[in-house]
């Protein structure tokens, strides 16, 4: 593959290796889906890239994250890599069952899940394409709206793999799901994984999403995961980013929810270049609810950027949503919530708030919260606020015998706090609660590997203060 200069050439590359490839891409894929794929290459080739001209895209700009010479793998390639060196968990008490995915493929480790008895389904989505058609045809998307997003647009065009997950009706999975997805590469990637989530009526479902680098190669990732919650499905998700400074990340998740669905996600991004997580969510039956958490930590001149729309489509429904960020240096930030309240979605309860610390000067941030509501009947409430760390609160913590770093640490890690102890799952959150405080003390980068997958079992990061004196 030639290299790539320029956003403009990234595009037509694009296009043309869609039009030298589409019968390998398309292969194995129902009509319906290859129809598809036509049809969001179009919208790409129409949009192209966005830019900063586009109000949504003001304040992330692509160009310099697109400004590298990129290979586009169109198959797996596991050559020169020990996958179960790589693919390994050291957290302690942390039993899951582990997908892989190695620059967007799938890579199958040869484990069985304890209830595919029961019907519950785990496996490549190439290979859902051809073993689960009807699934594929019914669901395949149908959650992810592409006319407008041109991102979304070229992953339909392009998914060939990622991970298919389908939970049947009434059945409790007992097992974590962790899906994991490294980037190892001798030269800059461009992959676009697709995942697919299927929860079956009266189910649940507890899945772990990691976005990691093993090296410091450039690479960007287009990812899209598709999640259908029907009636009263329940799922527990979690997003787990620690990235390198040269990677761009684009995550966007589309959640469909039915009546009595509930939905808790938690987005957790430690570490990144450029990182923009599009969250939508739709609560499209009475009773559903969801809560939309996440919490930032940036510093150097990384970039986070979290997008975030709740469509409250139906009466009954709730949601809450939490989002807080730390930036340090010249680190930047973007948040923009949106939540729709549509005119027949009587007696819906929604909170959106905002909360961010900037530790130097040269660190920025754009909140924006936003409410629309067509609805009269309705509790809804949103917030912003930016600022620095409490100085009253650091006299506090100083007058009682608490150096300045470690007062300055532990405010920072207080506030953080908050979205952490949201984590329902115990041995994550101890995990998690660590590798926090490891961040906030610069000890932690992308030469961990993974926020999950060490090479060794550390002790736990502590902070050098009583406790009992606060």
């Amino acid at each position: 593959m030639e290299g790539i200069t320029t956003t403009y050439n990234v595009k037509d590359t694009l296009l043309k290796l869609f039009d030298d490839n589409v019968a390998r891409i398309s292969s194995n894929n129902p009509v319906e889906i290859a129809e598809m794929r036509q049809k969001a290459i179009a919208v790409f080739a129409q949009k192209g890239f966005p830019n900063t001209k586009l109000e949504k895209w003001r304040n992330t700009d692509l160009s310099k994250v697109l400004n590298h010479d990129f290979t586009f793998p169109l198959k797996a390639d596991t050559r020169n890599v020990d996958i179960e060196k790589i693919f390994r968990c050291d957290v302690p008490g942390f039993n899951t069952y582990m997908v892989a995915q190695l620059n967007g493929w799938f890579i199958d480790r040869g484990e069985i899940l304890s209830q595919a008895a029961k019907g519950v389904v785990v496996c490549s989505l190439a290979e859902a394409f051809t073993k689960y058609p009807d699934l594929i045809k019914t669901h395949f998307g149908k959650y992810a709206p592409f006319a407008d997003n041109a991102l979304t647009a070229l992953n339909t065009a392009f998914a060939q793999d990622g991970v298919f997950i389908y939970v049947p009706d009434n059945v409790e999975v007992t097992e974590t799901i962790q899906m994991v997805n490294l980037i190892h590469s001798d030269d800059g990637v461009f992959v676009q994984p697709r995942n697919l989530v299927i929860v079956g009526k009266n189910s649940s479902l507890r899945l772990v999403q990691c976005d990691d680098s093993v090296d410091d190669q450039v690479g960007f990732i287009n990812s899209v995961t598709e999640v259908v919650l029907a009636e009263n499905g329940i799922l527990d998700h979690y997003k787990l980013q620690n990235k390198n400074d040269r990677s761009a990340l684009i995550n966007s998740i589309y959640f469909h929810l039915e009546a009595g669905a509930n939905l808790s996600t938690n987005a957790i991004s430690l570490n990144g270049g450029l990182i923009r997580n599009e969250a939508n969510v739709l609560l499209n039956g009475r009773g559903a609810h969801a809560d939309i958490l996440g919490v930032y930590l940036m510093d150097r001149n990384q970039h986070i950027d979290n997008q975030v729309f709740v469509d409250h489509a139906m009466p009954d429904c709730t949601s809450n949503e939490m989002f807080k960020g730390i930036l340090d240096d010249h680190a930047s930030g973007v948040f923009n919530g949106h939540i729709l309240v549509r005119q027949d979605a009587q007696r819906t309860n929604a909170y959106q708030n905002n909360k961010n610390i900037l530790i130097s000067d040269k660190a920025v941030i754009d909140t924006k919260p936003f409410l629309e509501i067509y609805a009269d009947d309705v509790k809804c409430s949103h917030g912003a606020t930016v600022g620095q760390l409490d100085s009253e609160a650091m006299f506090y913590l100083r007058s009682r015998g608490i150096g300045m770093e470690n007062a300055r640490m532990l405010l920072m890690y207080a506030f953080a706090a908050e979205i952490i102890n949201k984590i329902s799952i115990p041995q994550l959150q101890l995990r998690i609660d660590d590798l926090v405080k490891k961040r906030l003390r610069g000890e932690l980068s992308v030469c961990d590997q993974c926020v999950l997958h060490c090479n060794s079992r550390e002790q736990k990061v502590a902070f050098e203060i009583d406790m009992s004196k606060i």
